[in-house]
């Protein structure tokens, strides 16, 4: 079970691709949010439950349907990969009603002691994917990560080749933007970073994003650059799997997107201001050389929140230390 958010939901997709391949004998139901439902596509042994937050399942009287909604599938363990209140409940009405449970433990007080402006614990913690695998360990089974599983590029839809075209030697998707201001790299900048990509011609650069107000920021980099795409608004979520799956690398925030592009096998390059890979973040079976960090000897409370939730005063330009050079070097 994980309900949310975007990003953490495509960080459980690997490992279920491992864990599926390593334990064929095993059948694996996932409970998350209906919009999440094709990143689960095309994994054998794997079924999907919708969780329906707005009605069926909604507050303490839904989860208690929930519970007996999943009790139906003669379900024989349980593992939340939450660990929030809502996760919680259903885990423990499993276990009450003698169930295996296990849960993950996201690390709280080392991300604490990591993100702390004084006394700072500055080390590599453990991955999400590998405290995903230790829940499966908890009931008994063993995940090697190491193997990774991908599924082949899929096939673009003519709707996706009519706004992309079919004549493009490097496909570069770029997502400029996340949560939290604190994680987004400055814009003039990243106008900089397209604006030099499009130089080449055989780059076809495409934006991804959602919302009016992200869309008019991506039309307005793209303006004038016949390699340059905002393909935000213009296809479905499902189409947009399958372009992401079709790039040969995606430059992403620490956001969603990065988590998304690496589970389909996809080079991810990632930005980094107030967080750091080191909280266990980074996307999955990238090299840590794909993670580019704002300057820690500039910054030395970096990195200040594990989600980029907290303002720290004087470290609004963190990221202006991610030079358009590196990132060009790295795509």
């Amino acid at each position: 079970m994980r309900l949310s958010a975007m990003g953490d939901v495509a960080m459980t997709v690997p490992v279920l691709r491992a864990f599926v391949k390593q334990h064929p004998q095993v059948k694996i139901t996932v409970i998350s949010r209906p919009f999440f439902k094709p990143f689960f596509e095309g994994i054998p042994n794997l079924s999907f439950f919708a969780f329906d937050e707005k009605e069926r399942h909604k507050g303490f009287l839904g989860l208690l349907r929930l519970f007996q909604d999943l009790k139906g599938l003669q379900i024989d363990a349980f593992t939340d990969l939450h660990n929030v209140l809502r996760s919680k409940i259903i885990r423990n009405l499993f276990a009450l009603s003698g169930k295996k449970t296990a849960s993950v433990d996201k690390g709280r007080a080392e991300k604490k002691a990591l993100t702390q402006p004084e006394n700072k614990v500055f080390q590599q913690l453990p991955t999400m994917f590998e405290r995903h695998a230790k829940v499966f360990e908890q009931l008994g089974f063993t995940v090697d990560l190491s193997q990774a599983v991908f599924l082949e590029k899929a096939v673009l839809s003519p709707e996706i080749l009519t706004i992309i075209g079919t004549n493009h030697q490097k496909l570069i998707g770029i997502a400029p933007f996340a949560q939290y201001d604190s994680k987004v790299y400055p814009l003039d900048l990243m106008q900089q970073v397209i604006d030099n990509l499009a130089l080449d011609t055989n780059n076809t650069i495409l934006l991804f994003g959602g919302g009016k107000k992200e869309i008019e920021i991506l039309d307005f980099l793209a303006a004038n650059k016949e390699n340059v795409i905002n393909m935000a608004g213009k296809i479905k979520f499902h189409q947009e799997l399958q372009l992401i799956s079709n790039l040969d690398v995606m430059l992403s925030m620490d956001s969603g997107n990065a988590h998304i592009a690496a589970m389909l096998g996809v080079k991810v390059i990632t930005l980094w201001g107030a967080t750091h890979p080191y909280a266990g973040f980074s996307p999955f079976n990238q090299p840590m050389e794909n993670a580019l960090v704002s300057d820690r000897n500039q910054f030395p409370k970096l990195p200040t929140s594990v989600y980029g939730n907290k303002k720290v005063a004087g470290y609004e330009d963190a990221m202006r230390t991610i030079t358009v050079d590196a990132i060009l070097k790295a795509l």
